[in-house]
């Protein structure tokens, strides 16, 4: 039974996945595509890096031990040059032994600790959005490669049609032929055209395999050949001037960690103390008239103020103003590059709709020409080769058509990536 049900759980388990060959859409293949990127593994340890951090810092708080010792010997010790009957004052031995165990529990650290964990937060969050921002990066070469794949399966149907075409075309000579009416020249010409057709779904079928491995390549799935990419539809596709790209947080962010370096200059010039206490064993100990080992102890309250830092604070915030500029300026930079393209894909939609459009016109017209064409070569009016131009007149015309909805699909998939919908 457990054989049984495993071999049900495969079979079935290939069956969805042979359905998810089958479709393939452009949304689809972005989240893939972003999974499958190395990058994407960056993110978590750039995780793990920001907990260790935090870890560490919040560790400061705890009690801190040292151990430390020293034997000395002295030129000279001090001694109480009073004589006093019936009492003697032993002076110190030269050489003076100390070991000492020292324990420090900070109290207040003037926020630095604070702000130095606020800092890592900040940073792992700007270090994050770089990944977001190379992820993003990938939809121009997805849309690339999609759109490439849409064009040529266009250029496929084409192809048919143009076959279909000229079939037609040659069973009517054939029977020409065989009645005596036409040369058997025109049929060979029809048949060579053919032959082109043939070779040019060859060219279009190549084509179309290596961008689909690269394709494949990028989102980290097998694909089958007869895949079918869902073609986006043009009118979903809506032009807005709101941008809302990755890089416009990742400016964000950045900021937000400049002022956070402003807060941690502040917190370093601030006074810190803490309580300590401290265990030692030596010769002499706190009693410097008592020449013999002994244990002591002393705790109590350390205050300290480092001034140094007032040196150098003044300097260091200009420092962070003129980063925080810095990023303005690149945000500023970016946005006014971002709306320029977002202007010239704008302009690039509204030419390819309006040749697409007049596309239609033509194609209409070339179309009537090429059935009356098909008519005249049945009733022997025109020969083969004239019934070839109207053909390739009309494929042309189709071809440009194609060219142009991908160019106009191509321009609004375009806008939205640069835009960032």
């Amino acid at each position: 039974m457990k054989q049984i049900f495993f071999i049900f759980l495969f079979i079935t388990s290939s069956q969805v996945y042979s359905q998810e060959l089958q479709r393939l859409s452009l949304e689809q293949s972005y989240e893939l595509a972003q999974k499958n990127y190395p990058a994407i593994k960056q993110k978590e340890l750039i995780k793990q890096t920001e907990a260790i951090s935090i870890e560490n810092l919040q560790k400061g708080f705890l009690p801190q031990f040292s151990l430390s010792g020293q034997a000395t010997y002295q030129s000279d010790v001090t001694k109480i040059p009073v004589s006093i009957p019936g009492f003697t004052i032993e002076s110190p031995s030269k050489d003076q032994y100390k070991l000492l165990a020292d324990v420090n529990q900070l109290i207040y650290d003037g926020g630095i600790t604070k702000e130095q964990k606020e800092l890592q937060k900040l940073s792992a969050s700007v270090e994050d959005q770089k990944v977001e921002v190379e992820l993003y990066k990938l939809k121009e070469r997805i849309n690339q490669l999609f759109l490439s794949i849409l064009y040529l399966d266009e250029q496929s149907k084409q192809v048919e049609l143009v076959k279909t075409d000229i079939g037609t075309g040659i069973k009517r000579v054939e029977a020409q032929v065989a009645n005596g009416v036409a040369f058997r020249s025109n049929l060979n010409m029809l048949k060579a055209e053919l032959l082109k057709a043939d070779q040019r779904m060859i060219e279009i079928k190549s084509s179309r395999k290596g961008l689909l491995d690269a394709l494949a390549l990028f989102i980290g799935q097998d694909i089958n050949e007869r895949v079918l990419l869902e073609k986006p539809f043009a009118n979903s596709i809506a032009t807005s001037e709101e941008i809302n790209r990755p890089e416009l947080k990742l400016y964000a962010d950045q900021d937000k960690l400049i002022g956070q370096q402003d807060k941690l200059i502040t917190a370093k010039n601030l006074p810190k103390a803490s309580l300590f206490a401290q265990g030692g064993y030596g010769r002499p100990a706190l009693n410097l008239l008592k020449n013999e080992f002994d244990f002591y102890y002393i705790g109590g309250v350390r205050f300290n103020w480092s001034l140094g830092g007032l040196y150098t604070k003044k300097k260091e915030k200009e420092q962070v103003a003129i980063n925080r500029k810095v990023v303005e300026i690149q945000k500023e930079t970016f946005l006014l590059n971002t709306n320029s393209q977002l202007k010239q894909q704008q302009a690039e939609v509204e030419k390819f709709k309006q040749l697409v459009s007049s596309d239609d016109e033509i194609i209409n017209l070339r179309k009537s020409v090429t059935d009356a064409a098909k008519a005249q070569l049945e009733n022997g009016v025109i020969t083969a080769n004239d019934f070839l131009k109207e053909i390739n007149a009309e494929d042309q015309a189709r071809q440009l058509l194609i060219s142009h909805q991908i160019q106009l699909l191509q321009a609004q998939i375009n806008y939205q990536t640069i835009s960032g919908k």
